[in-house]
């Protein structure tokens, strides 16, 4: 098997992985009961399986204008999904949104009663 031919496998396999993380992850997205555990299937497997499927491609593709631009992408994705992720969970917890009889721990709770006690309550 030739250098060309172990690159193409390896690409194939990991699009294929790539997938199947981005179906569980949309699967747990509308699966799962409350906004954290959704929150966590929507940037866990979903940058991971984009990862893997942008690897795929620049096994496959090997021309170095392609694989820069899949690794601005891989950067863009890494920087991006955790913040959005903090942003959504924040904005959750904030409106009431979230089970607070799924919590097992917060973490947040007296901290932000002390300031809605300081501040009054923000609309």
């Amino acid at each position: 098997m030739s250098w060309q031919e172990a690159c193409d496998l390896a690409g194939a396999v990991s699009i294929l992985l790539g997938a199947v993380l981005a179906l569980v992850g949309a699967i747990g997205l509308v699966r799962l009961p409350d906004i954290f555990a959704r929150m966590h299937a929507a940037t866990k497997p979903q940058t991971l399986g984009l990862l893997l499927i942008l690897v795929g491609l620049a096994l496959n593709v090997r021309t170095w204008a392609s694989v820069a631009t899949l690794l601005i992408v891989i950067g863009a994705q890494a920087l991006t999904a955790p913040v959005t992720a903090h942003m959504l969970g924040r904005a959750g917890y904030r409106s009431g949104v979230s089970e607070d009889d799924l919590l097992h721990h917060d973490e947040l709770g007296e901290a932000y009663r002390r300031m809605q006690a300081e501040d009054g309550p923000r609309p």
